[in-house]
């Protein structure tokens, strides 16, 4: 028997049609996929309700996925009424990261050593880009980002970047559904604003976040083209952007010295292409 809370065949067409999604969109097997993330997200052993909310499922779908989940043993019911990994998923975790290219690694770390700054690399999924992987620079400063970290598109360097790659209807849908919440001060909340960005995005090959998604973090991202040309993800740069005079000894970098990093990173997208 149907769902009550479910979408009927023709809002969810509606949705697919403009690229996004409602709170309960999507069939049961993108449903599914989208509460598999849910519960692997760090932070876990997860709620239910946090589940439904992360996967954008009603509770009581929600419900009934899991318990199927928990019967194929890619999740695991943990004390507390919460959701956890379970051995299946953690498996195929293991066989995918065991049989990834090594040479993603390499590249990423012959980028690291080219700039000597922080570099991130993060794969696209609906709303958000999460982060897979990050490998930290020698200077004296850290980043809050971490692996399994989701982040916005309209305000990192590598969400714009994917952005400026996809058709504008499905930007536009993008828009409408997540919003372009501030981040801080420099970011982009106007959609007129963030459209004329793109445009300027395609036309160089990369993108900046100049403190837009963090105060005292300035970014450059591109895109990792896929064989059709849509973007799978992307890599950034990371450096500071500190204010004349503050916190000496930490190398602040100028804008445009971090749009010379540009070749290198887009050298290493093209690198990657095949390899995501």
């Amino acid at each position: 028997m149907p769902d009550p809370e479910d979408p009927s065949p023709a809002d969810a067409m509606a949705v697919r049609s403009r690229g996004g999604r409602t709170s309960a969109a999507g069939t049961a097997l993108e449903k599914s996929m989208r509460i598999l993330e849910a519960v692997a997200a760090p932070g876990g052993p997860h709620r239910l309700t946090d589940v439904a909310a992360a996967a954008a499922v009603p509770k009581s779908s929600t419900f009934r996925i899991l318990a199927s989940l928990i019967e194929q043993g890619f999740v695991r019911p943990e004390n507390d009424a919460r959701y956890g990994v379970g051995p299946r998923l953690r498996s195929l975790s293991a066989m995918v990261g065991g049989g990834e290219p090594p040479t993603i690694g390499r590249i990423l770390g012959e980028l690291r050593e080219a700039v000597g700054q922080t570099v991130h690399l993060a794969l696209h999924s609906g709303e958000t880009l999460t982060y897979i992987r990050k490998l930290e620079s020698d200077q004296p400063f850290r980043t809050a980002s971490r692996v399994g970290m989701r982040m916005p598109l309209h305000s990192t360097a590598i969400g714009k970047s994917i952005l400026a790659h996809l058709p504008g209807a499905e930007v536009r849908a993008l828009i409408a559904s997540a919003g372009l919440p501030a981040r801080t001060p420099n970011t982009l909340t106007r959609p007129e604003a963030l459209l004329a960005e793109l445009e300027r995005v395609r036309a160089r090959g990369f993108a900046v976040d100049d403190e837009e998604n963090e105060p005292t973090i300035r970014c450059i991202g591109a895109a990792v083209l896929g064989p059709a040309g849509r973007p799978v993800g992307g890599v950034s740069i990371t450096t500071v952007a500190f204010s004349p005079g503050h916190r000496p000894g930490h190398p602040a970098v100028s804008r445009a010295e971090i749009e010379a990093y540009a070749p290198a990173l887009r050298a290493a997208t093209e690198a990657l292409a095949p390899l995501l």
